[in-house]
């Protein structure tokens, strides 16, 4: 059997019902035994400061240990204004502080982004790769999932559609190679 792999899932969205939260849980619910998903819940963190560099935040703490403990990130998140929703670039700059001490450095990193829009949320994905290439993450970059017209990859019990759990499933099979290569 293969060694265990943790995965930190970071959802973008911070509505109870957003459609990639449901996106989420189809992939998670998809991978293999070994596979540990852990949510880092995002909806508490204070806004970043570089103020707080010097000071405990306990939320901080909490969401820098688990991405640090983590073998990877799944970033599930959809599009605010044709960039990553605020919730999201908030924790990606907190795990990158204090300078020096950040826990993008070399973590392996997946983004999926759905939107009801045609572009799928493809420009938050993007820019998500670049703040992530900047602080040195080692990108997941294909499959790309950038999922189009999402509401119409859901059926009406809000369950994914059986043509986009096949996407899915693909990008869940290379996501666990991708994590379980040294050299990716």
């Amino acid at each position: 059997m293969s060694a265990p792999i943790k995965i930190a899932l970071i959802i973008g969205s911070l509505r109870k019902a957003s459609i990639n939260r449901k996106f989420a849980a189809y992939i998670v619910s998809q991978m293999p035994k070994n596979v540990m998903v852990e949510e880092v819940h995002i909806a508490d963190l204070p806004l970043y400061n570089q103020d707080y560099d010097d000071t405990t935040i306990d939320s901080y703490e909490r969401v820098r240990q688990q991405l640090k403990a983590a073998d990877a990130v799944l970033i599930v998140t959809p599009e605010h204004n044709r960039t990553m929703p605020a919730a999201l670039k908030n924790v990606i700059d907190i795990a990158s502080r204090p300078y020096k001490e950040s826990v993008w450095r070399d973590k392996k990193v997946a983004v999926v982004t759905a939107s009801p829009s045609n572009y799928g949320g493809i420009n938050s994905g993007l820019d998500v790769h670049k703040s992530m290439q900047m602080l040195s993450a080692k990108m997941m970059i294909h499959p790309e999932v950038y999922l189009s017209r999402a509401t119409e990859s859901l059926n009406d019990d809000g369950s994914v559609t059986e043509r986009t759990q096949q996407y899915l499933q693909k990008f869940v099979d290379d996501l666990v190679v991708f994590v379980g290569s040294h050299g990716a």
